[in-house]
């Protein structure tokens, strides 16, 4: 299976940087295809400019200044995001990802006034995150990243696509034990997924 990897951890030695590549390392001892798309290292632009903006909805003029992302996404069967979670939200990269490269024409077709998913060939989502906060503080905030990844994105490929989300919340009090468990934890995962 083709994996298209998003990963936005800016640090190379931090632990989510083990976590992108435990994640990397597993899933091709799984026997799958990894595009390890490294938003930091590729020097992504997250800024949706007046530009784009203006021609959003106009495909396939919208894809042009990122047609590289657009073709990769096309190819890909399954989609693990391994990233921080920063203010209950993804990080300004990842989330500029989604606004530039999930466009009309792409991900979405408008049929009537209605959305139409255009994304039906990824059929497996997964998710590695990490969270300052507790599971108690995410839940009472509405843990935003956790709905995005299970509902919304999952609507957007497919609404019954198997969903992988693991997270390693209150980060700013983790051990060394915590996660070393949680990255055995992201490893035998990604091995299955």
């Amino acid at each position: 299976m083709k994996v298209l990897v998003l990963h936005s951890h800016p640090v190379e030695e931090s632990y989510g940087a083990a976590l992108h590549r435990k994640t990397i390392e597993s899933l091709k001892s799984a026997g799958h295809e990894v595009d390890d798309c490294n938003l930091y290292a590729e020097g992504f632009d997250p800024v949706l400019s007046r530009h784009d903006r203006l021609i959003y909805h106009d495909y396939p003029e919208n894809t042009e200044a990122l047609k590289p992302y657009v073709e990769r996404l096309e190819r890909t069967e399954a989609l693990v995001i391994v990233t921080p979670v920063w203010n209950f939200g993804f990080p300004a990269i990842l989330k500029g990802y989604f606004d530039r490269v999930w466009l009309p024409g792409v991900s979405f077709e408008l049929v009537d006034g209605k959305v139409r998913s255009k994304l039906q060939h990824i059929r497996k989502l997964g998710a590695v995150l990490t969270y300052g906060a507790d599971p108690f503080r995410a839940f009472v905030a509405g843990n935003p990243p956790k709905k995005i990844v299970k509902r919304v994105l999952r609507a957007q490929i497919k609404p019954f696509a198997p969903v992988v989300f693991l997270a390693h919340y209150d980060m700013n009090r983790s051990t060394d034990m915590s996660r070393s468990r949680f990255l055995t934890k992201v490893g035998q995962e990604m091995e299955r997924f």
